[in-house]
């Protein structure tokens, strides 16, 4: 999920050396401004998204190691959040410093820090919940450090402003999986394993409802699923008209707990995900054509992989974007400034 930190003031003229506003304008002599932090409005989308989602990973967490049968020891969300908190305000403090500019958190109090570590919330929990590490904690840290910590470095002028363009907790899910061999996925039967067959249809439904609830009414990003949705399928078939795959087998993926959080709490994450319908779209019809192709070179852990080549291609056509809108503009500048007369020798 995205912050709810709001974007500074705007309206300021830009440089024609830095015409997506990379560079923040600044007065010769002048100390760099340092506005205070605006209070988040209870009644805005952005906080009522990030609230609902953390809310709903805290139920689903709660529930899952009382009733539905998590095998990961009931302590590690606890300490997965208490390892994501430290993190991210170190980072933040680290980040404030360099920048000579006020916390991120600071400034409206408790409510300030509230909203300032509702996505960190939502981050540390996501890992903790779909990596498996046997009895040992600490990869789920370095998940949770490295989900937290990119953000920070991992960054592309998208749409004039800075911002992190990997997936948090996906990124960090995936560096665990590739350095770590012996660490692997929560097992997809531990989200309904103590239960009668009942519940265990109504599990992934009440999940599928909720999220898509939350997603329409407040991220605004059922394009973005339907393109993720409706390219997973066509995937599916092509496969199986074209390399053989069992059809139902390709298709059962979409009845998954795992399936249905990844596509209602991990690939929609705002703040990392386009705005537009079209752009949202493309973007989860990517993420499914890139899953494909995985698929077909038997690639393990496909969904992660996926949206991480997504996530990166994005970001790299948003540098390649501005690298040359600044080249533009410098030569515009160039050819703007009339050529000095020559001076030849005073008789």
């Amino acid at each position: 999920m995205t912050d709810v930190r709001q974007a500074g003031p705007t309206g300021a003229a830009r440089s024609t050396l830095d015409p997506v506003g990379l560079v923040p304008p600044t007065v010769p002599g002048a100390a760099p401004a340092t506005p205070a932090n605006p209070r988040v409005d209870k009644r805005d989308p952005r906080y009522l998204a990030l609230r609902n989602f953390a809310i709903s990973m805290s139920v689903f967490n709660i529930l899952g190691y009382t009733i539905l049968g998590f095998e990961q020891p009931w302590t590690w969300p606890l300490l997965a959040l208490l390892t994501g908190y430290t993190a991210e305000i170190a980072i933040e403090l680290v980040s404030a410093w360099a920048q000579r500019r006020p916390t991120g958190y600071s400034g409206n109090g408790f409510w300030g820090l509230y909203t300032f570590l509702l996505p960190t919330h939502i981050t540390s929990l996501a890992v903790n919940l779909l990596l498996y590490a046997n009895d040992r904690f600490w990869p789920i840290a370095f998940g949770v450090v490295v989900a937290i910590g990119q953000k920070a470095i991992l960054r592309a002028p998208i749409n004039g402003r800075m911002r992190h363009f990997m997936n948090p907790s996906n990124l960090g899910i995936t560096v665990v999986l590739l350095c770590f061999s012996w660490v692997n996925m929560a097992p997809p039967y531990q989200f309904t394993e103590n239960v009668p067959d009942v519940i265990r249809l109504m599990v992934p439904s009440i999940i599928l409802v909720a999220g898509t609830v939350l997603n329409a009414k407040l991220t605004g990003k059922v394009p973005l699923i339907v393109g993720w949705v409706g390219s997973f399928v066509i995937q599916a078939l092509l496969r199986h008209f074209i390399w053989g795959v069992a059809v139902w087998s390709a298709l059962a993926v979409l009845t998954g707990v795992a399936f249905v959080l990844f596509t209602n709490y991990m690939i929609t994450d705002p703040g990392t995900t386009p705005s537009s319908a079209r752009a949202q779209f493309m973007f989860g019809s990517a993420v499914g054509t890139v899953y494909g192709v995985l698929m077909v070179f038997n690639v393990v852990y496909t969904l992660f992989f996926a949206v991480c080549i997504v996530c990166l291609a994005r970001g790299g056509y948003w540098w390649v974007r501005w690298m040359l809108a600044r080249r533009g503009a410098q030569r515009a500048t160039v050819v703007a400034v009339p050529a000095r007369p020559a001076t030849g020798a005073a008789f």
